[in-house]
């Protein structure tokens, strides 16, 4: 015969609940250039982090293109825009990453300060701050996560 743990069953409901909601906590949805949270922060990816992708997607198509005709000219061009721009998209990631740490530290502390001194309207820019900032820092890690998975499978 077997019984339940009320106290038991409680514990592991509340334990599946705290998963759930971190596994919600870090995601985001990527569309374009855009990243957007469940909490509802949205951010528009650095520039350089759109073009690098670009001139990695041009570079591959001039380098297949080359090596298909035989111009090994354009083929080496390929491999140097591919390159680039896989820098430029690098350095856009690390500008966003830095920003959105930054926006969300900032939130937060701009949240508690706007707590203590009961300004609401403050502490509501300071929560838009927080969510815009992890929108891009979490826009960043899909995109590196997404990186990972594709050389993987190469």
């Amino acid at each position: 015969m077997t019984s339940t743990n009320p106290p038991q069953a409680q514990g592991e409901n509340r334990k599946d609940a705290a998963a759930a909601e971190h596994d919600l906590s870090h995601s985001a949805a990527k569309a374009g250039p855009f990243s957007v949270t469940p909490s509802g922060g949205v951010a528009k990816d650095n520039s350089d982090r759109t073009q690098g992708s670009w001139n990695q997607n041009m570079g591959a198509a001039k380098e297949a293109l080359g090596g298909l005709t035989g111009a090994e000219g354009l083929k080496q061009q390929g491999i140097q825009q591919n390159k680039e721009g896989k820098e430029q998209e690098a350095a856009g990631q690390v500008n966003d990453l830095g920003k959105g740490i930054g926006d969300r530290l900032g939130g937060a502390v701009g949240g508690a300060v706007a707590g203590l001194t009961g300004n609401a309207a403050q502490k509501e820019e300071a929560q838009k701050q927080h969510d815009e900032g992890k929108a891009r820092q979490r826009g960043v890690e899909a995109d590196l996560q997404k990186q990972v998975e594709a050389e993987k499978g190469a």
